[in-house]
């Protein structure tokens, strides 16, 4: 795990380079939004986004986070976990992030099953920055050998199942 970029380079998570995933430019709000991997010094930016998701009561997450959770959780991923952060080019303001884990690791029978968790600031959902995380996490999830994602979405979670739903 590294805590932002190895020798000026892209960041990297687990030995993983994801500088080059691209920017997109967001048509319905004009603004760059840059999807790349998850670096221990996201952890604050994280929590900033996910604890107003978790208050608002539509997550399968019930409990407010800290910084040291978060920064636990990044150091704490398995190697072939994904992990990539949305952030606006702009200010540099972290507006999503998406997860693709292991189902288990007790077993090399299920190495093909990823658990996904994907989460848009509030705020700035239905303007194409969970579609933009969709898009690179299959890329680099492909690359990891997943061939099955499964996802946990709350049934009142109508955003979220819409946006799995496509």
């Amino acid at each position: 795990v590294a805590s932002g970029t190895e020798a000026g380079g892209p960041p990297q998570l687990n030995g993983i380079a994801f500088g080059g995933l691209g920017t997109v430019r967001m048509t319905d709000t004009q603004q760059e939004i840059q999807i790349r991997g998850a670096v221990l010094d996201d952890a604050e930016a994280l929590v900033s986004l996910l604890n107003p998701i978790i208050e608002a009561g539509t997550t399968a997450l019930d409990t407010m986070l800290t910084v040291a959770d978060e920064r636990d959780y990044i150091a704490s991923l398995p190697e072939r976990a994904i992990f990539l952060v949305a952030v606006r080019a702009l200010d540099g303001t972290l507006v999503g992030c998406q997860s693709v884990e292991p189902f288990t690791t007790g077993t090399h029978a299920f190495d093909h099953v990823g658990v996904m968790g994907t989460y848009v600031a509030v705020g700035h959902q239905r303007r194409g920055i969970g579609r933009r995380l969709f898009e690179a996490m299959f890329e680099q999830a492909r690359r990891k050998g997943y061939e099955k994602i499964f996802t946990y979405v709350r049934a009142d979670n109508t955003a979220g199942m819409a946006a799995y739903l496509g």
